[in-house]
């Protein structure tokens, strides 16, 4: 399951929530666990990627 990373504009606050992408999808307000304001951010996140050696 993806974990998605917000930013709250508010407080300053950094939270990820962990849905599915269809979840994902139907929502639309996402609040901080913090200050509970909706004024949040989506902000991207690193991942890394194992891939073959042959690739």
């Amino acid at each position: 399951m993806p974990t998605y990373e917000f930013k709250c504009n508010k407080c300053g606050e950094k939270f990820s929530l962990s849905m599915s992408i269809v979840d994902y999808s139907k929502r639309k307000t996402y609040q901080c666990p913090k200050c509970h304001s909706e004024d949040v951010k989506r902000v991207l996140s690193s991942f890394t990627a194992i891939t073959s050696k042959k690739s």
